[in-house]
């Protein structure tokens, strides 16, 4: 069974839909037990990051995720699951979960940047990763982001995307797989990307 944590954010029923096209049994939950037996986890979701983190230590999921991660079985965070991995976010200086060392950063102001981004946008591949199996080099995928990730960890980068900047869009280390992308909401290739991370 695949767990969807449940913090009360938006978008959850869209990745449930997802795993329900490729066949896989899932739950949106918010239960300690079920979500450390879970086979896999997935955290996704849209919001800000002092929401999402006051949301997650108000059910005590904090520490449940920081657990599971320490269990080794696979875990996978989208669009604000990948920035809340970081230790720090200056979206209203938030202190975020800290599995990644590295922060949470604001586009700058130009004037010819929309922010937030909003759609489809290219993410390259700048390292192999079992989760891009059959996925094309480089692909689009739909964003929805106003802040991106900055690790300190180059290693654990294994996508860039470009939008006035060079931004990690996908990280990777040891059972923890995260994308500043929407996979459920990016067609095709999103869902064969979901698809890798459910037969890894």
């Amino acid at each position: 069974m695949i767990a969807i944590i449940d913090y009360k954010a938006g978008n959850l029923t869209s990745v449930a839909r997802a795993l329900d096209i490729l066949g896989y049994k899932n739950k949106i939950t918010d239960d300690a037990d079920t979500i450390l037996n879970a086979e896999r986890v997935i955290f996704p979701g849209v919001g800000a990051a002092k929401a999402t983190m006051e949301n997650l230590q108000n059910r005590s999921l904090d520490n449940i995720l920081r657990k599971y991660y320490e269990s080794g079985k696979p875990m996978l965070g989208i669009c604000i699951g990948i920035q809340i991995l970081f230790q720090h976010s200056e979206e209203e200086e938030t202190e975020c979960l800290g599995l990644f060392p590295g922060y949470v950063k604001k586009y700058p102001n130009q004037k010819r940047l929309k922010v937030p981004q909003i759609g489809w946008n290219e993410v390259c591949q700048i390292q192999p990763h079992p989760i891009f199996k059959d996925v094309p080099n480089p692909a689009h995928f739909y964003f929805v982001n106003a802040y991106y990730p900055v690790p300190e960890m180059e290693e654990t980068i294994i996508g860039k995307t470009t939008y006035g900047l060079e931004f990690c869009s996908a990280i990777a280390h040891n059972n923890l797989i995260a994308t500043q992308f929407h996979l459920e909401k990016s067609g095709r290739v999103g869902l064969k990307m979901l698809e890798n991370f459910l037969k890894m």
